[in-house]
């Protein structure tokens, strides 16, 4: 018997996504992995050739409504030469009753918009509410995500961005100015970016720190999105000693994420330096800020859940407007 599905492209899983509504679809996905709601492995790696690319595996389930998927995800850093994103990914939806398949989504752009989605959660709980200066370190997709859903909880005045290639801020920063309310400016160094702000968005594909402990200020919120192996680090370890730190997954983090896994190798700290995960904030299990001169930072990793989550509710808005393709296998 055969089965049918829809196929959404890139560009269709884009138009059927808002920021706002899916802000609010990945507080819930967290709040409810934190629950145990969710059964959700820590993600299956292989680190593919010479170049160690990444290849992951990412299954997830939540009951009511049933979301059942799995997102296939690959970096290999050598794609620019090609043409082609470094990140690449698609997720498959099934049926939580029958185990159909039920959709095949293009998942690169639904990880950019979750990734900066679940960021702008976090800056919601953990940043100081009187928030306006943003400071980007990193000029690609994750940087424009993340501005444009910060935006959506945080009345930002003053954006400033970095990266290494003076080219990239100044393209950043032509394309992306008519999007902000505020002022808009590139910096020539990371410090200059950093200093003096309180939201901090660290979005690189460094392996080694890009921040240093003494440019943060008291007070400051940073979300770290990149560094997800446990031997890259891409924050000062006495930074991540100094702060409150908050994760997505506590699981995930002890063992994907080097700039807590070298820190607790090094004895800097130990696992109950992590305050809690994300989503016991938004339960109100775990307390969030509690001084406005705290430093708090997110680190994220990326779960399934979140991709299922967001897959569903691009699923769900395809059917209402009649966008992709009707397939059989």
């Amino acid at each position: 018997m055969s089965q049918s599905f829809r196929l959404l492209n890139e560009a269709e899983v884009a138009s059927l996504l808002s920021m706002g509504e899916l802000i609010g679809v990945m507080e819930s996905a967290l709040a409810r992995f934190s629950a145990g709601d969710v059964l959700q492995p820590v993600r299956t790696v292989l680190s593919v050739g010479p170049t160690k690319a990444f290849f992951g595996v990412m299954p997830a389930y939540l009951p009511d409504p049933g979301r059942m998927g799995a997102k296939l995800v690959t970096v290999f850093n050598g794609n620019e030469a090609r043409g082609l994103p470094s990140h690449l990914a698609t997720i498959l939806l099934l049926d939580a009753e029958t185990g159909a398949l039920c959709g095949i989504l293009d998942g690169r752009f639904i990880t950019e918009a979750r990734t900066a989605a679940v960021s702008a959660v976090s800056a919601r709980h953990l940043s100081r509410v009187e928030a306006s200066t943003l400071a980007i370190l990193g000029t690609g997709v994750q940087a424009r995500s993340h501005l444009e859903a910060l935006k959506e909880v945080r009345g930002l005045k003053d954006i400033r961005v970095w990266s290494p290639r003076l080219t990239s801020r100044e393209r950043f920063v032509e394309e992306m100015a008519p999007h902000v309310t505020g002022t808009l400016r590139a910096t020539r160094h990371a410090e200059q970016a950093v200093e003096g702000v309180d939201l901090i968005v660290l979005a690189t594909s460094s392996p080694t720190p890009v921040i240093e402990n003494g440019w943060v200020s008291d007070g400051a919120h940073i979300m770290s999105v990149g560094a997800c192996r446990p031997d890259q680090r891409e924050m000062d370890p006495r930074l991540v000693a100094r702060a409150e730190l908050y994760v997505d997954s506590k699981a995930a983090a002890l063992v994907e994420s080097g700039d807590v896994v070298m820190g607790i190798r090094e004895g800097r700290f130990g696992e109950a330096h992590l305050r809690g995960e994300l989503g016991e904030v938004v339960l109100r299990r775990v307390h969030a800020r509690t001084s406005h001169d705290q430093v708090t930072i997110f680190k994220s990793l990326g779960m399934a859940v979140e991709d299922v989550a967001a897959a569903g509710l691009v699923l769900d808005r395809a059917h209402e407007r009649g966008i992709g393709q009707w397939l059989e296998i």
